[in-house]
């Protein structure tokens, strides 16, 4: 009988942690504003907030920050020399008590002009 009630509990133990695993490795798409004001800062502006990918002196970079690629050979708005901001959609993995993007898997830009006729995004450089 213990036996038998181990086993479940074990088995029922088994499919929450998979369960609760699969919930944060979920890739969620968000598009918005790529900021990169200055040198190893970057956040992406979507209609949720503000999510923040780098800071200079971070103590973590996110996984797969080699994904994201260099923005200003697409249409990038120079704001700042050569930083400024591009629009762009992104696959990422979050941690949405901190506002961070934790992994990036993929990165497409788009047109400035997607995210500027995107009424549900907020300006860039605000």
């Amino acid at each position: 009988m213990r036996s038998r009630s181990a086993t479940m509990t074990a088995a029922a133990g088994l499919v929450l942690a998979t369960l609760l695993a699969g919930q944060a490795d979920a890739a969620e798409k968000r598009c918005g504003w790529v900021q990169n004001p200055t040198p190893g800062n970057f956040w992406l502006d979507d209609r949720e907030g503000s999510w923040t990918i780098l800071t200079q002196g971070d103590r973590a970079e996110p996984e797969g920050i080699d994904a994201l690629p260099d923005l200003s050979a697409g249409e990038f708005v120079e704001t700042n020399g050569h930083y400024g901001y591009a629009c762009a959609c992104m696959s990422v993995e979050t941690n949405r008590t901190e506002m961070r993007i934790t992994r990036i898997n993929s990165v497409q830009q788009l047109p400035v002009a997607k995210c500027r006729n995107d009424r549900t995004l907020p300006r860039a450089g605000d």
